[in-house]
């Protein structure tokens, strides 16, 4: 890690997925997230890298296949309605088993919305945009040296599952500024033989080297196309088993349990804190991997554990949705949300908390 410095909440992303090895960037503008790809349209090429700005969200990833199928480690950032714009061709590296590393620095929605910060993409980027058979696996960071840890990591983990990653930052944190130590700088693999040697299956070219191989995503074949999920499905699993990440805060006792994901986590952090002075003993679980879902974390809570109540910033509480659904029915819940690009302050969980457990 570096000597921590002050930095804005996207600058430091693109600093940490240099540092990750990304050498490649693809991206098209859209607030709250362009000081990404401004500040890799400086820097990148210092790093003996290529920023190339598409004309639209469809070309930028569809370049980004190109780069990544080729073994290159890449980034693409956008926000909401410009992620949307890319779930077909997701879906398709999904398919042919490519990995990149996506951030997500969400805003209001529907449609173009607002450029305020939300986290009403949950489902879009946990049950896919995209058609077919598939997963992405989703961060989702509370701060920014978090996030900058998962973008650093995110690129390990879409190597090893041959995945596309989601790191899913709302846009409070691509905006704020907070000091950071950046993970330390990795050596990229550049050049075919570099590249081979780490990703066997990349198209760096034969060369009379190697048997010819291809990537493929029709299977006009049902059957084949079903042998080939089996194939690959096994990775999903194993992700399962394996990636699940949570933050537990103040469980033990706890007979109300919050559970909120990035800002917003922090915001129900304060809550907890004025709520326990009340006698109010809450506690919250923070969902830090949203695909896979910690559903790990919810088998720990006992007979102590009287509700349950979901924070966050969406209109229909997505995240309540997966929620309920680890939860089996087993205690109440709730919601507490804002949307449209509004956010909730400590003092408005507190109220509608002792609203929906009826403590005056």
């Amino acid at each position: 890690m570096s000597e921590k410095q002050l930095l804005k909440g996207n600058e430091a992303f693109a600093k940490a997925a240099i540092n990750a090895g990304c050498r490649y960037y693809f991206g098209y503008p859209i607030t709250p997230q362009n000081e990404v790809p401004e500040y890799m349209s400086r820097e990148l090429a210092n790093a003996g890298g290529a920023f190339i700005q598409a004309g639209s969200e469809l070309e930028a990833v569809n370049m980004a296949y190109g780069a990544a199928a080729s073994g290159g480690r890449v980034l693409l950032s956008s926000s909401s309605p410009g992620i949307a714009l890319m779930q077909e061709s997701i879906s398709l590296l999904s398919s042919v088993e490519v990995p990149i590393v996506l951030i997500n620095v969400m805003r209001g929605g529907p449609g173009i919305g607002s450029i305020q910060a939300s986290q009403a993409d949950y489902e879009q980027v946990t049950k896919g945009g995209g058609n077919g058979d598939y997963h992405t696996i989703v961060f989702a960071p509370s701060s920014i040296q978090e996030a900058c840890d998962m973008i650093y990591h995110a690129f390990d983990v879409a190597d090893e599952y041959r995945n596309p990653v989601i790191v899913c930052a709302d846009g409070t944190i691509g905006q704020m500024m907070e000091p950071v130590a950046l993970p330390e700088a990795k050596e990229a693999a550049m050049g075919d033989e570099a590249i081979a040697a780490v990703k066997p299956w990349a198209l760096t070219g034969h060369k009379n080297k190697r048997e010819r191989h291809a990537m493929n995503s029709v299977w006009l074949q049902q059957d084949l196309l079903e042998n080939y999920i089996d194939e690959y499905w096994p990775k999903y699993e194993k992700a399962e088993r394996e990636l699940q990440d949570w933050e537990e805060v103040m469980l033990d006792d706890a007979e109300v349990v919050f559970v909120a994901y990035g800002s917003t986590s922090r915001v129900a952090k304060e809550a907890i804190q004025a709520l326990r002075a009340e006698g109010i003993k809450v506690g919250m679980i923070r969902p830090k991997t949203l695909w896979p879902f910690p559903a790990k974390a919810f088998e720990k809570l006992g007979d102590n554990v009287k509700h349950v109540i979901s924070v966050e910033l969406s209109k229909g509480g997505q995240l309540m949705h997966d929620v309920k659904y680890v939860l089996g029915g087993k205690y109440p819940v709730s919601l507490i949300n804002r949307y449209g690009g509004m956010l909730l302050d400590p003092d408005e969980v507190v109220a509608r908390t002792k609203e929906i457990l009826e403590v005056k």
